[in-house]
């Protein structure tokens, strides 16, 4: 039985997320003691607690401890199995975030997952970011990725359902290609006026176009219900990507520059991948092998090669011009 501190480092739920979907992949008991003791409000949420589940959903762990604000769960895996499977927080947590604790495991078993939450919230990646940025870096490794955004939901109301489907592969070791990348944005938005994600696109599109001198395909996702309104921006180019999210009293026009002079930022920086992506991939390289650079080494990326040297697996960061992650 593993213990890991959950308070360390990056001390959130990215080490709870992160320890789960190893102890699922290699076999191996884990508890998880003192988990995000230093947030202001410490312990599990409802977010947090889905992504435990539907982790343990492709393995048939035992779970011990897994009730709103405990500090400590113990995890026991099961056999990795093809599952499909449906996780409801109740809230409007994050969707991205628990399907970041599934995705690594049940690429080796297989099924589907539907999630209800939020598919763009603070603090977190877009549904649209994981669609347009992390799966096709997998999906080139040979990663069978289907993910279906069915309701879009923000907070505080959430509502949103995304349903992912995937084939059980041993993937290929990740490398980013080299070829010029193309540019995209994707304008959402729902409850709210059809000319929201035309201008947030339109803003968005005109900045990248001038700033990185490429062109760049703008799609719009507008949807007339929900239980909330709210709406986003995600733009990429590449591996590299980037999210402006809406609110009231904020123009539509902003929103679209936001994320892409975040995107522009990445882009001029060096590294093959955004500094967000590049902890994301941190699990795949582990279990499959790669090797791929971004141009600073977060808090979130020290984390998870902390986390992952805890369970056995051996991973290169080497700091320099630019950072480069191997293994």
């Amino acid at each position: 039985m593993f213990t890991i501190d959950g308070s360390r480092m990056e001390g959130g739920g990215q080490i709870l997320r992160l320890a789960v979907a190893v102890s699922a992949i290699s076999a191996t008991p884990v508890t998880v003691t003192r988990i995000r003791e230093n947030r202001p409000r410490p312990g599990l949420a409802p977010q947090h607690i889905a992504a435990i589940r539907a982790v343990a959903g492709v393995c048939g762990a035992e779970c011990e401890g897994l009730s709103p604000r405990s500090s400590e769960i113990t995890f026991i895996p099961g056999r990795l199995r093809r599952a499909d499977i449906t996780v409801d927080p109740g809230t409007a947590g994050s969707i991205p975030l628990i399907l970041q604790a599934w995705l690594p495991a049940a690429l080796h078993a297989g099924g589907s997952i539907e999630v209800r939450g939020g598919t763009e919230v603070a603090w977190s990646p877009t549904i649209d970011y994981l669609e347009n940025v992390l799966a096709p870096v997998l999906r080139r490794a040979g990663a069978s990725i289907d993910i279906d955004v069915l309701d879009r939901g923000y907070y505080p109301r959430g509502g949103g359902r995304v349903r992912v489907r995937v084939d059980a592969a041993r993937l290929r070791p990740v490398v980013i290609p080299g070829e010029e990348p193309a540019c995209g944005i994707i304008s959402c938005s729902s409850g709210l006026p059809e000319h929201v994600v035309e201008r947030q696109a339109a803003a968005a599109q005109s900045l990248l176009e001038h700033d990185l001198k490429a062109p760049c395909t703008a799609t719009l996702d507008h949807r007339e219900g929900g239980p909330g309104a709210g709406s986003s921006v995600t733009a990429w180019m590449g591996a590299k990507g980037a999210v402006a999210l809406g609110k009231r009293g904020l123009p539509a026009e902003k929103v679209g520059r936001m994320a892409a002079r975040a995107l522009v930022e990445e882009c001029r920086r060096g590294g093959m991948v955004d500094v967000h992506l590049s902890d994301q991939l941190l699990i795949y390289i582990a279990c499959y092998g790669g090797e791929y650079s971004t141009h600073t080494l977060s808090m979130h990326a020290k984390t998870a090669c902390w986390l992952l040297s805890e369970f056995g697996y051996q991973l290169r960061c080497r700091e320099g011009e630019v950072v480069e992650f191997s293994a």
